[in-house]
């Protein structure tokens, strides 16, 4: 019986362990999303100061951008493929809008 106890215990503090965590999540993910905001100022900005289209895309820039997110990952230890792939997906959203953006200001 104190078997069983025991692991109802284990799976209650389980749980509010993983409740903890997604509350820390749920911080991080606002803490982005405020970042991301400023971002998109300074893209928005970006976008009225480019002369055309490829220099929207600027895919030198953008490789530019991948090494030194891949490079800031290395040395705080998390995965560079992880972020590399949140950001090519993050650049690509924000090209579009750039994009928009430069065609609305020529």
């Amino acid at each position: 019986m104190a078997t069983i106890q025991g692991n109802d215990r284990e799976a209650s503090a389980d749980k509010e362990q993983l409740a903890a965590v997604r509350i820390a999540v749920d911080e991080v993910d606002d803490q982005i999303v405020t970042l991301i905001a400023r971002r998109e100022r300074l893209i928005r900005i970006a976008g009225t100061l480019k002369g055309d289209d490829a220099e929207v895309r600027a895919p030198g820039r953008v490789e530019r951008v991948i090494e030194h997110v891949r490079d800031a990952a290395e040395k705080k230890d998390i995965d560079p493929d992880i972020v590399e792939s949140t950001y090519r997906a993050m650049i690509s959203g924000f090209i579009e809008l750039e994009l928009k953006v430069h065609k609305e200001n020529s």
